[in-house]
């Protein structure tokens, strides 16, 4: 069986049980507080040495990163639904995931942690550098059911987890209807499930 290693309150995590999810995959999640310091053990990053989580292992294989992890089960346990195989379609993926790494990571996700766990990024700067790639999705969206083709593939997996949790972060999504009723259409797919959050 897959192991994760997991943080409830992470929201790179979070994509990767989504994924699992959606794809019916089993796994043991394994609790890490990367708040606490134990993904900064020499144990752990023999895993990971970037000393982040998530973490999948596979058996002997180990991956880590969130984008990563991704694309490995979509490629292992999904269809070319949710990462098409050809150049142009593993492209469009790609874009919007660098958005999610990007946008959404420097932006939503750091205004989170610095509302929920006091970290000293600058609430305001972090909402000026989401704009561009909210604008980016409310523009796609707009006119697009889903981000990177006709139907959900991991590029909307990978931008939803911050995106619906910008509010934690104290930044409104009411400039962004499409994005909002992405989100729900994200919510209303086989296999979602919620971000686990009953310790905020």
């Amino acid at each position: 069986m897959l192991k994760l290693y997991d943080y409830e309150r992470s929201g790179n995590c979070y994509k990767v049980r989504l994924l699992l999810s959606m794809l019916e995959v089993d796994y043991q999640s394994l609790p890490t507080n990367s708040t606490t310091g134990e993904t900064q053990t020499a144990e752990f990053k023999r895993l990971n040495p970037r000393g982040q989580i998530p973490v999948l292992v596979a058996g002997d294989t180990v991956i880590w990163d969130s984008m990563a992890i991704l694309v490995y089960l979509a490629r292992r346990y999904g269809d070319a639904r949710w990462l098409p195989a050809d150049a142009l379609g593993e492209a469009r993926v790609m874009q919007w995931l660098a958005v999610s790494e990007n946008e959404l990571q420097y932006g939503l996700a750091r205004a989170r942690v610095a509302v929920l766990f006091g970290k000293p990024f600058d609430v305001e700067q972090c909402h000026r550098d989401a704009v561009p790639g909210l604008e980016a999705m409310e523009t796609r969206l707009a006119r697009n059911a889903w981000l990177a083709a006709e139907h959900p593939t991991i590029a909307d997996v990978a931008c939803y987890p911050y995106v619906s949790l910008a509010e934690d972060g104290r930044f409104s999504l009411t400039p962004y209807p499409a994005v909002t009723a992405w989100l729900a259409r994200v919510q209303n797919l086989p296999g979602w499930v919620p971000m686990r959050r009953q310790h905020l």
